[in-house]
């Protein structure tokens, strides 16, 4: 993982009135967003450790909970998603025909049951770095 030294390395120092202005690029923003999501990370020491206002730092979080900032994917962690088996109407499970809800808080993913595994893990991968 990269230090937040060389990531820094990466911003783009532009004049402006009173003082400086930085361009963070997209991928340094969500770098930086990612780390307020480790465990006992706080917005505000990140936001310091980087030089940045709090209100800055929220913002991307809002932009990256909207789809707007895509966060790297997390190298350690491994997500399992529950998966839930039912049974139709009569008891017997269901077919091969039927299809497939991925549900994530108030999203709903319907699929066709012959999805693959792969395809499967990536929409679940998808809904939680949404979430």
């Amino acid at each position: 993982m990269e230090t937040s030294t060389e990531i820094l390395t990466k911003v783009e120092v532009l004049p402006a009135r009173g003082g400086c202005r930085r361009r963070w690029p997209a991928s340094v923003k969500a770098r930086i967003v990612a780390e307020t999501l480790e465990e006992g990370a706080t917005v505000a020491g990140v936001a310091r450790r980087y030089e940045l206002n709090s209100n800055q730092l929220s913002e991307w979080r809002r932009q990256a909970r909207k789809g707007l900032l895509v966060l790297p994917a997390l190298e350690d962690e491994i997500g399992f998603a529950p998966v839930v088996l039912r049974q139709d109407d009569r008891g017997v499970p269901a077919s091969s025909g039927d299809r497939l809800e991925v549900i994530r808080d108030r999203v709903t993913v319907r699929l066709d049951a012959a999805t693959c595994a792969v395809r499967l893990a990536e929409i679940v991968s998808a809904l939680n770095a949404s979430a």
